[in-house]
């Protein structure tokens, strides 16, 4: 498959769906060669579908519709405070809306806290639905935030009271600060970090960012993790040999866990995967779909 996006034809759409009482917004791509089921993309925090927007063209020759959602509080989805935005409560508005939508024999990508939301799905939630799973630089066990990452001092930042003893103008600066430390293409990443940042410049938005903090409960990931291997799903992990915010350690104790997973290392790439290698990540995983 060429890794040149200007030779596939049309670009993703985005569309809006309703879900419990929310509307979530989404892209989709190549909904036409959908007969062999769907790819579904899941973003990591503080991100959203845009996240996806150079891995999306490079897996439109699968014969496989692809699908990036805005999760509840991201993106152009709705921003409910207050609302679940755990991994459960994405999970479960995210079922709704994929089986609104018909998704059936889906290849599920989750990057980071998108990785802990799949997990749920191809464990609990979607399970059936489910045909495989691929997990890039995702939360896992009792591992759901990095120290220093999206935010620094992120512990203190689950405290209820967090947003009223900082200002709207501290968070913009510190997230302008540490999310370049997920990336190794730092000058290609300065590019883009408006979009990281944007959608939390308002009171509003920084009350659902220590939302989404407030919920990265460890606990609620802890033993889904832990029976991944139950689920009997053929698993990708493929992680950023230089992430710094999740360690190649856990990428290691899955892989060891999940019987028959393969692990793939990106050389070159930090956290933020998808970004530093968009080609990379996106062969990988249409190898790993075509042998399924």
């Amino acid at each position: 498959m060429s890794n040149n996006i200007s030779n596939v034809v049309g670009s993703p759409e985005r569309r809006t769906g309703r879900s419990v009482h929310y509307t979530l917004s989404y892209l989709v791509q190549g909904e036409e060669h959908g007969r062999d089921g769907a790819i579904v993309l899941l973003h990591d925090i503080p991100a959203g579908a845009f996240a996806w927007e150079e891995v999306m063209p490079r897996l439109a020759g699968l014969n496989r519709a692809v699908y990036a959602f805005d999760m509840l509080g991201f993106g152009e989805s709705d921003h409910p405070w207050p609302a679940d935005t755990s991994v459960w409560g994405q999970a479960d508005v995210l079922s709704f809306l994929l089986e609104k939508l018909n998704l059936t024999n889906i290849i599920l990508v989750g990057h980071g806290l998108g990785g802990g939301v799949a997990q749920v799905l191809a464990t609990r939630l979607y399970r059936e639905q489910t045909a495989a799973l691929v997990l890039i630089d995702s939360i896992c066990y009792l591992y759901t935030f990095a120290e220093n990452w999206p935010l620094p001092e992120m512990e203190k930042r689950q405290d209820f009271d967090a947003p009223k003893h900082t200002s709207l103008e501290d968070v913009i600066r510190d997230l302008r600060t540490t999310l370049p430390h997920a990336v190794q293409n730092i000058k290609g990443f300065d590019e883009v970090l408006d979009k990281y940042v944007e959608p939390w410049d308002s009171e509003v938005g920084k009350e659902v960012l220590y939302q989404h903090i407030r919920l990265l409960i460890p606990y609620y990931l802890n033993s889904v993790a832990t029976d991944l291997g139950m689920a009997k799903k053929p698993t990708l992990l493929i992680w950023g040999e230089k992430d710094q915010q999740i360690p190649l350690q856990y990428a290691e104790r899955l892989h060891r866990e999940i019987a028959g997973s393969r692990l793939v290392t990106i050389p070159d790439a930090g956290h933020l995967t998808p970004f530093d290698a968009p080609a990379s990540v996106a062969n990988t995983i249409s190898d790993f779909i075509k042998g399924l």
